[in-house]
């Protein structure tokens, strides 16, 4: 079984016929779009339109047709397997790749796992789940986090 990735979560009805309000987690409506068919509560349906503003994104699936049926699919993820999403180039990720990831520091010692990843506006920033029990954002920049063999390898300066 291959993992699933969350594109999005249905915010709740927009209009009265089916259309849903979008949270996204991709990088725009574009990403949603490159899908013909996605998983709503794990199973499969036909994305009929995406669109909307950036700031108010909204689709139509197969099988939504009024609002009261949009309205009840609230908080629900809109995902596709990770192997629909399209190859990467050399130096980009996918954010569902870092979660889990053992970090260490310059010498390897263990510091912690990636629990999230998160992005404000200026760039992504990781969440590391420190052994200590305590949590603390790092910038995902080069010399501060760097993705090597499998791991994180992270400068502890910048952990809070």
């Amino acid at each position: 079984m291959t993992a699933r990735i969350t594109l999005a979560a249905i915010a709740g009805a927009h209009g009265v016929r089916g259309e849903v309000r979008l949270k996204l987690f991709a990088d725009g409506i574009d990403a949603l779009k490159a899908h013909d068919i996605v998983l709503v509560n794990g199973a499969p349906r036909r994305l009929l339109q995406a669109g909307g503003t950036p700031k108010s994104p909204i689709a139509r699936l197969e099988g939504v047709n009024d609002r009261s049926a949009a309205e009840s699919l609230r908080g629900t993820l809109i995902e596709v397997e990770r192997d629909a999403l399209p190859p990467l180039e050399e130096g980009e990720y996918y954010h569902s790749d870092l979660l889990g990831l053992a970090c260490v520091d310059r010498e390897g010692s263990a510091i912690g796992t990636v629990a999230a990843v998160e992005n404000f506006g200026a760039g992504d920033l990781l969440e590391i789940a420190l052994a200590s029990g305590k949590k603390s954002l790092i910038p995902y920049r080069p010399g501060i986090a760097d993705l090597e063999d499998g791991r994180i390898v992270l400068d502890p300066a910048f952990l809070a």
